[in-house]
């Protein structure tokens, strides 16, 4: 098969795709080549609803399932993550002798997805007590602020490699991200230390990702976003694609002068923002608290719980199963662990299928310990 500008082609039509358009040869994009170009994007919240719709077909699906509500709580992820949502699912509610896949389900195999799978840590008290202060910043923060994402859920059982997980959702897609967003970002990333300060006296090593991640926005607000005293500039911009041999690494294309002032104006972003959040966490001293010590006793706690807390609200016991109407009949034994479940509408037994290799991008912003 031959491009353009080397013989004829008529009656082909010759499709690429790649991750990183940026390293192509510009001479491979040229007129006659591979020059229309199609962002094929991840799916908005109606794109995921169809999908979640087509890859839960096969599924025996309970009524209190609502895959609109699921597929609002799934940003950013693709088909394919999508695809491996509902099967979780299936394998958890098999796991546990369902008969349907409940929204508890769907709910559990997305956080397992986004947060990583739970790990058994036996952790003294102490370090369970400073877990959830942590993460009872984090969420104080992004309840508080409104810029920013509203929290989702928080937890202190330890999933992947963090000891504690504060995730947040934004209500709709979002495609913008103004200063006060980064600035409240900044601060709700910064505030499971200072609720570790503020009732230890001390700090750990548990805020090392958080610090990692606020230093980013920060450095993106003063080098690329023109959100900073230095105004409108591009700093440490690459000049041009790396292809054919061009340097990855470039000079730095800025003075020692202006090196000064973005370590300046990142140095009191994240300084700032720390005061902030300290303020924010001693006028919701009590909720902080309170929070903290529904976290030991829940370990995780939803959106409706956190709310009831801010409210200063009740909340409910713990149910068991029997109270939560799950139906726990018998099916058969579950499939082997590398493979997921598939069960068919038309028949009670459990078909199964490999699982998508393609991992979830974890870019959805959410504090961690």
């Amino acid at each position: 098969m031959e491009m353009d500008g080397f013989g004829p082609s008529e009656g082909i039509i010759l499709i690429a795709a790649t991750n990183r358009p940026d390293v192509l040869d510009p001479a491979l994009l040229r007129p006659g080549r591979f020059d229309r170009h199609i962002t094929v994007d991840r799916p908005d919240v109606r794109g995921r609803e169809a999908i979640l719709r087509i890859k839960s077909n096969n599924k025996p699906l309970a009524d209190s399932v609502n895959l609109k509500t699921l597929a609002k709580l799934t940003p950013g992820m693709s088909g394919a993550d999508l695809e491996n949502v509902v099967n979780e699912a299936a394998l958890l509610a098999a796991r546990e002798d369902h008969t349907t896949v409940t929204m508890d389900d769907l709910e559990r195999a997305k956080n397992k997805i986004v947060m990583g799978a739970e790990r058994k840590l036996v952790l003294s008290e102490e370090e369970r007590r400073i877990i959830a202060y942590h993460e009872t910043g984090h969420t104080i923060i992004f309840q508080m602020i409104p810029e920013i994402y509203t929290p989702h859920s928080v937890t202190i059982i330890s999933r992947g490699q963090a000891l504690g997980v504060t995730y947040s959702l934004p209500d709709e897609d979002q495609y913008l991200y103004s200063k006060a967003w980064c600035l409240g970002q900044i601060t709700s990333l910064l505030a499971g230390q200072v609720a570790e300060q503020m009732v230890i006296g001390d700090t750990t090593n548990g805020a090392s990702d958080d610090i990692n991640r606020a230093t980013d926005i920060a450095r993106h607000m003063v080098c690329d976003r023109g959100m900073s005293g230095i105004g409108p500039l591009a700093l440490g911009k690459k000049d041009g694609e790396v292809f054919l041999g061009r340097e990855i690494t470039q000079p730095r294309s800025y003075s020692d002068q202006t090196a000064a002032k973005i370590d300046n104006e990142m140095r009191q972003i994240i300084e700032t923002c720390p005061n902030r959040a300290e303020t924010i966490l001693k006028d919701n001293e009590d909720l902080m608290h309170r929070m903290a010590e529904a976290l030991l006793e829940y370990e995780t706690l939803d959106r409706e719980q956190i709310n009831k807390l801010a409210a200063n609200e009740p909340l409910e016991p713990i149910k068991t199963d029997e109270e939560m109407g799950v139906d726990n009949k018998e099916i058969p034994p579950v499939i082997e662990q590398e493979e997921i479940l598939s069960v068919d509408k038309s028949s009670s037994a459990p078909k199964a299928r490999p699982q998508p290799a393609d991992p979830i991008v974890k870019d959805e912003p959410a504090g961690g310990i």
